[in-house]
């Protein structure tokens, strides 16, 4: 992986985050969170709606014209949508009854749009598939981590109902971390969903200040050395 796709990929998973820096998919980010396999589900679902929406809008860029660039681009996402819908509906029809709604509402998700406004409609394919991938990645690792807070506090499990998206194999991979636990109600409650996603926004920051102070201060010694020589 060259320098420029490394870049997009630290974009995707870190730097721009969907989930912590952009703050774009929070009505499905909260909404779903309840559990890993909610989070992880929806998570892949919208990863797949981002790489075929900015492939196609790349392959595309330059016969769109910019007056219809936007309905190009929601018909686009809508087709992509719709697809990964049927799938999901034939698939995986048990984690599509619960996911719900939030699945057709993909369409209207604004990191989608926004990546092939923003990114996709200005790059290559390779670049636009790259950008695609890490940016659902990035979003889906959010959801994960959201719906494992949630699912260990609230319901004291976790991997509950794997069988939804592994299938039955996996039926006995819930883990109960304590029998007889009632659960703390708020944590699966929406208003848990907004304190996660803050207690996460919050450790993003403190690493970044973190690795910003290091970077810092190694070039100390460089500069030092420059003013002396």
């Amino acid at each position: 992986m060259n320098g420029g796709y490394a870049r997009i990929s630290l974009d995707g998973l870190w730097y721009n985050n969907p989930g912590l820096v952009q703050l774009l998919g929070l009505c499905p980010l909260l909404a779903v969170t309840g559990t890993v396999v909610n989070g992880l589900g929806l998570g892949l679902a919208t990863t797949a709606v981002l790489v075929i929406s900015n492939v196609t809008v790349s392959l595309l860029r330059n016969w769109i014209s910019p007056e219809v660039r936007i309905p190009v681009f929601v018909l686009v996402i809508a087709s992509a949508v719709t697809a990964i819908e049927l799938g999901m509906n034939a698939y995986f029809h048990d984690l599509y009854l619960v996911l719900g709604i939030f699945i057709p509402l993909i369409v209207t998700n604004c990191a989608i749009i926004g990546r092939a406004e923003a990114f996709a409609s200005k790059h290559d394919a390779p670049s636009a598939l790259i950008d695609g991938l890490t940016m659902g990645l990035g979003f889906t690792l959010v959801l994960v981590t959201l719906g494992a807070m949630r699912e260990v506090v609230g319901q004291g499990t976790l991997f509950s109902q794997a069988h939804l998206l592994f299938g039955e194999a996996a039926r006995g991979l819930g883990i109960h971390l304590w029998y007889e636990h009632q659960g703390f109600l708020l944590a699966i409650l929406p208003p848990g969903a907004f304190l996660g996603l803050g207690l996460l926004i919050a450790l993003k920051n403190v690493i970044d200040m973190r690795l910003e102070r290091r970077a810092a201060a190694a070039t100390l010694p460089i500069k030092a050395a420059d003013a002396t020589s």
